[in-house]
């Protein structure tokens, strides 16, 4: 058995490289909630869809996010009508939206609703939420507050980064699966795709009972820098931890994930490669997945490291 903890577009790419060379039985996928949000009265999850639509093979690749061939008659009529643009919904993603906010009102678990949802896109692969309860992610800017989203999306992430809060993480509960997960004896390791540390994963160690998991879980955890050099491949990684005073690269993620990993996979470039800092190991690698044959390569050679490391709890 691997726990993955994943979100965002790197993170999705790593989970499907996971998904292509271990069996439904060895892999579970834990999204990130944080970026959840209700727009026009549906609940958006981008996080939990994004890693769907991967390993389903309907990403559009091109963009990152949402479904390949996607057409847009619905986001020109609500422009047309006056209603908010800013955040696209697509007509062939919109059906899921609507279903998931349904079956939420009905009192479904945002657990079940996901793995039915990832069956009928033809995923085999257990996806679940970090979380069936809400968790919210409050991005600190310049200037002021703002929810993930509007500082995501609707800003593109032009504020100046200066901290993150994550409403409701200290009362939410982890799903039911991550949790039994976690304490299975016949987990072999936990792998941190390569997320954003703050954005990504920061949601999902924010959850008390999760942290106190991964940190005493007796099998040894391993990330996956999303760093090539000193930028990020996507995303807003590196602007963030510049903008926090922190030197983007794989012994940034040192910090952010002490007590929980044993080691670093970073990229043949980062000036922290080879060394062992705060007793995190760190192993040079290819961390860029070109295609699929690299996210499955590099997916081999995460469980590889992880299961050489031994851990002590």
């Amino acid at each position: 058995m691997i726990v993955a903890l994943a979100g965002g577009v790197g993170g999705a790419r790593l989970a499907n490289g996971l998904a292509a060379v271990l069996p439904p039985e060895q892999l579970l996928i834990a999204v990130n909630t944080g970026d959840d949000f209700e727009h026009m009265s549906l609940t958006i999850c981008p996080d939990i869809d994004t890693v769907t639509y991967t390993l389903a093979g309907l990403n559009d690749r091109a963009r990152g996010w949402g479904v390949k061939d996607e057409t847009w008659s619905f986001m020109d009529s609500v422009k047309k009508l006056g209603g908010p643009d800013w955040f696209a919904l697509g007509d062939r993603d919109l059906a899921k939206h609507v279903l998931r906010t349904e079956r939420l009102q009905q009192g479904e678990s945002l657990s079940a609703i996901t793995l039915d949802i990832a069956r009928a896109c033809g995923v085999a692969h257990p996806i679940v939420p970090m979380s069936d309860d809400a968790v919210r992610s409050i991005v600190i800017t310049d200037e002021g507050e703002m929810a993930f989203q509007n500082y995501f999306v609707r800003r593109r992430c032009e504020p100046v980064f200066r901290g993150i809060r994550f409403e409701g993480a200290d009362i939410a509960r982890p799903s039911p699966a991550l949790i039994a997960a976690l304490a299975d004896p016949q987990l072999e390791a936990v792998i941190i795709c390569p997320s954003n540390p703050v954005l990504s994963i920061g949601p999902i160690l924010a959850i008390p009972a999760i942290a106190k998991a991964l940190c005493d879980c007796a099998a040894p955890c391993v990330a996956v820098s999303p760093f090539i050099g000193e930028e990020a491949v996507k995303g807003p990684a590196a602007k963030i931890m510049r903008e926090l005073g922190i030197e983007p690269g794989a012994a940034a993620l040192v910090s952010p994930y002490a007590g929980i990993v044993d080691g670093i996979l970073c990229d043949l470039d980062d000036p922290a490669a080879g060394m062992t800092i705060d007793g995190v190991k760190m192993v040079a690698t290819d961390t860029f997945m070109r295609d699929d044959a690299g996210q499955q390569r590099l997916a081999r050679e995460s469980i590889d490291f992880a299961v050489s490391l031994q851990r002590t709890v």
